[in-house]
């Protein structure tokens, strides 16, 4: 009897990946978020056995080399055995133009959802609207969605391809509106639909008759548009600097828009970035209030930890 004969087939090595995307979680878990969560039950009911095991290896080390997110669609690389890295397809049914607009009607008339939504955020019952619209937000039958990994394992999903669910786990706590798009919307999209709806940001935010003080959720003030707004023009001695100090919280802009997308360090990019500020900041200020010209060299040297906040 051959190994194909018995379905058995020796087991191979992946080989090394260099600049791969890494999961970022801690070991044993992928997914902090419910929805994220709810994406990775959606794997694990294929009951592959310990291709799951081996995904989740090749999620940790790096092997997927690129993971492109399309509407309805998720294209990747993954390096395994071969020379050559396996080209990895996902397809997710996407919903129609009319069945978004039915969704949006119902969302529309819970300020909860619109709120939640408009901050970046995936309501908790979510997914009652959408039984209520008689759709699913997560694929619910096996024709829903459809994977294909160019690599010889007789099984679908393979490890390469589960692979890439995990690291796609991991995004959507990033950003849950990649949820929506794979489902055929984007962000922009639906919340569009919903203004459309009536429910815009002022209603969502105002609404307080309908939504528990508890769970009242702001959105966040966005970044304006025009350059010379963010960087407005230089103030006048009339005007003054008013109080200068080192920011409270370091590196607020760039947490306020989240970690990069699919990272490939070995640290967290905000993790990483944050030291940073908090170094060029006592630095910055000295040099605004004159006790100090700029200079690069100065980087390189340690800042203490605790330093006197001056004032103008």
């Amino acid at each position: 009897m051959s190994w194909y004969e018995y379905n058995y087939y020796p087991r191979s090595y992946a080989r090394p990946a260099k600049g791969g995307i890494k999961a970022q979680s801690k070991r044993g878990q992928f997914g902090q978020s419910w929805w994220a969560r709810r994406w990775i039950e959606v794997l694990e009911s294929f009951n592959i056995g310990a291709r799951l095991g081996r995904g989740r290896s090749y999620a940790r080390s790096g092997q997927v080399l690129s993971i492109d997110i399309e509407k309805g669609r998720v294209k990747a690389r993954v390096q395994g055995s071969r020379p050559s890295p396996y080209q990895i397809t996902i397809k997710v049914k996407t919903l129609a133009r009319k069945e978004w607009e039915k969704l949006a009607g119902i969302l529309s008339k819970q300020a909860i959802y619109a709120a939640k939504l408009l901050a970046g955020e995936m309501p908790e019952n979510i997914e009652e609207a959408f039984l209520n619209a008689q759709l699913s937000l997560f694929p619910d039958k096996r024709g829903d969605l459809q994977t294909d990994c160019s690599c010889p394992d007789w099984s679908n999903p393979c490890k390469h391809i589960a692979a890439v669910y995990y690291l796609l786990g991991e995004e959507f706590d990033r950003d849950p509106f990649l949820i929506f798009k794979l489902r055929g919307l984007e962000r922009k999209e639906l919340l569009g639909l919903l203004h459309g709806c009536g429910a815009d940001k002022q209603k969502a935010v105002s609404s307080s008759e309908s939504i528990p003080p508890e769970e009242r959720v702001l959105p966040a003030e966005p970044l304006p548009a025009d350059p010379k707004q963010f960087w407005p023009a230089a103030l006048t001695e009339a005007d003054g600097a008013g109080e200068v100090a080192i920011p409270p919280l370091a590196a607020a802009l760039p947490k306020r828009l989240g970690n990069f997308p699919f990272w490939r360090g070995e640290e967290h990019f905000l993790s990483a970035l944050e030291p940073i500020y908090q170094q060029v900041s006592p630095l910055a200020l000295e040099v605004f209030l004159g006790e100090k010209k700029a200079d690069t060299d100065d980087m390189d040297k340690p800042v203490p930890r605790r330093r006197i906040v001056k004032r103008r």
